[in-house]
């Protein structure tokens, strides 16, 4: 096998395994919402106020799809419409404190969870993860890079 193959081969093995663990924590989450209405919140937490069009590209929904998204949100006193002072003519929607506290609140359930399972591995595979953590990290930024540049 050359290193090509080994290299191609370590990296479906590590997709398959991250892959695997990502869609059980989604599983996991609680289904007090949809999963699009808990990426919308988490979205205008990451980046900020933005327009429905760009929250309907953003989570890969229709416009009026979005639309309706956002009035239940509203509706639920977690985001909010504001003006957007550089162009009149366009409404952002923006979190509210109620919905950056259940991004928050949502965000450290799940990594409690990851920990109480961490903290069941062995000492060494603690230490590997550990190790891993720089790599994990550039890997999100990789991520996120990608991720912006499918939305141009």
């Amino acid at each position: 096998m050359s290193r090509q193959d080994a290299t191609r081969d370590a990296s479906t093995a590590i997709g398959s395994a991250l892959y695997g663990l990502a869609t059980r924590a989604v599983r996991r989450l609680p289904r007090d919402m949809s999963i699009t209405s808990a990426a919308t919140l988490a979205t205008l937490h990451r980046i900020g106020p933005r327009r429905i069009t760009d929250l309907a590209v953003i989570e890969g929904v229709t416009q009026p799809a979005m639309t309706v998204l956002v009035r239940v949100l509203e509706e639920s006193g977690l985001v909010e419409r504001r003006g957007d002072a550089s162009d009149k003519r366009v409404t952002l929607v923006c979190l509210t404190e109620a919905g950056a506290s259940y991004v928050q609140t949502r965000r450290q359930a799940g990594v409690d969870a990851f920990a109480r399972l961490v903290d069941e591995l062995a000492d060494d595979e603690v230490e590997a993860l550990v190790a891993a953590l720089p790599a994990l990290a550039h890997l999100a930024e990789l991520e996120s890079q990608d991720r912006e540049g499918q939305k141009r």
